[in-house]
């Protein structure tokens, strides 16, 4: 694929972008150079590889999700300047 003038200009509006000349020819050669590499993997024989969604094998190592502190309702709201009932009490900040 040919990386023209018009279509750096087209993708610099598209992302809403201000390029300077420079910077246009500079994105111009990224981009070819971004089209280059993927037609070099394109080149690759795939056949028979299995499909991979991650580079290793790796299993999820997350913990179990436990509960540690408990219900400490109580003494949370013993530190509030105002509680009423379970819930801290707090000046309104919305007029009606």
């Amino acid at each position: 694929m040919e990386i023209t003038a018009e279509l750096t200009e087209y993708i610099g509006e598209l992302s809403r972008l201000e390029l300077s000349a420079e910077e246009k020819e500079a994105r111009k050669k990224d981009l070819t150079d971004i089209f280059a590499y993927v037609d070099k993997l394109n080149e690759i024989d795939t056949e028979g590889l299995p499909e991979m969604t991650h580079a290793f094998e790796e299993v999820n190592r997350f913990r179990e999700d436990v509960v540690t502190n408990g219900d400490e309702r109580r003494a949370m709201l013993a530190n509030a300047p105002e509680a009423k009932k379970d819930f801290f009490k707090v000046f309104k900040t919305v007029e009606d």
